[in-house]
């Protein structure tokens, strides 16, 4: 098996292009959060696809399942960032709203994902 072929996965490409998107709108954020928030949220956002990735090398379904719930994970901790980011003034409720679709979009695929996962194609 390619161990690459986590590239080609929906699950993946999503959490990149999200993760991509909440990285740029980090940079918005006030200087002072840099070392705070904005280093939060970019951190979880970026866990998604790493765990993704680092899951489709394991070999059992145990330590996939695991890598995937870490990336689930992560993605709560978004929300939350999110949530928070939006409180502080630091983005509108429009591109909150956007970002949480796409989060409980991603969620959604990283659990039913988990439930019939293979990294076989």
């Amino acid at each position: 098996m390619n161990k690459n072929n986590f590239r080609k996965l929906k699950i993946y490409q999503k959490s990149i292009e999200f993760s991509t998107k909440i990285c740029e709108m980090g940079k918005k954020f006030p200087k002072d959060e840099i070392s705070g928030l904005t280093s939060q949220i970019r951190n979880g956002a970026i866990s998604m696809p790493l765990n993704i990735a680092e899951g489709s090398g394991s070999q059992s379904k145990k330590e996939i399942e695991r890598f995937l719930e870490i990336a689930l994970r992560s993605s709560f901790e978004v929300l939350a960032c999110l949530e928070i980011a939006m409180k502080l003034g630091h983005c509108k409720k429009e591109e909150f709203d956007r970002f949480i679709s796409e989060a409980d979009e991603i969620a959604a695929i990283i659990v039913g994902f988990s439930k019939g996962f293979s990294f076989d194609f």
